[in-house]
């Protein structure tokens, strides 16, 4: 069979691109089970940091109200977020929302992570509950938080407000904050009103 000159760079082109849609596909095998293109990770629109090439937090948010609803001030919302490991075994030990929640409660004792681990708190129940919110919260906003790391340190993120809606829509809601017991009043405490305890007054007498 004879190849006539102008089959000849059609060839070569198309050669060169089989090579290179093989390359990926090598390269893969070669790294192994651990190469990062073998790693799938879900696009998400939480917020997402690491710290030191150690530590990292994926798709951390806070699950709003509903569309056109708000949190008002005093009540919970819940935090949804993933903490991978690639170092010496730490611990996430602390939570803040300066100006949005008087406390963040962690699980336990906080969360431990350790080498080569991946902790997911994605829901659809919240783990971390932002407690006492001190200002008004509904999707669209965001919310300066502090992370802290037993070894990592510390690190600041803004934190998107996710409205519950979508494929938050079947998420559960905060467990609502524990009303403060009531303190009786001195007229709910007993139905006597108290006696004066002076002296009694005569009884006066038919004459007069």
């Amino acid at each position: 069979m004879i190849l006539s000159n102008r089959r000849i760079p059609l060839l070569r082109g198309s050669l060169v691109v089989a090579v290179a849609a093989l390359i990926p596909a090598v390269a893969g095998c070669a790294a192994g089970a651990n190469s990062p293109t073998l790693h799938w990770h879900q696009p998400t629109p939480g917020a997402s940091v690491v710290i030191d090439n150690v530590i990292r937090l994926n798709n951390v948010f806070v699950l709003g109200p509903a569309p056109a609803a708000t949190f008002p001030v005093g009540s919970s919302a819940g935090l949804f977020l993933a903490v991978s490991n690639d170092g010496r075994a730490d611990q996430l030990v602390r939570i803040t929302a300066p100006g949005t929640a008087t406390s963040v409660l962690l699980p336990g004792n906080g969360i431990s992570v350790g080498y080569q681990r991946t902790v997911l708190l994605q829901g659809p129940a919240a783990q971390v509950i932002l407690q006492g919110l001190t200002r008004p919260l509904h999707g669209g906003q965001y919310v300066p938080m502090v992370f802290y790391f037993k070894r990592a340190g510390a690190v600041h993120l803004n934190v998107p407000v996710m409205p519950r809606a979508a494929s938050y829509a079947t998420y559960s809601p905060a467990p609502a904050p524990a009303s403060p017991t009531p303190i009786p009043s001195a007229t709910a405490a007993g139905t006597h009103k108290p006696r004066h305890r002076g002296a009694a007054k005569p009884t006066p007498s038919p004459s007069g």
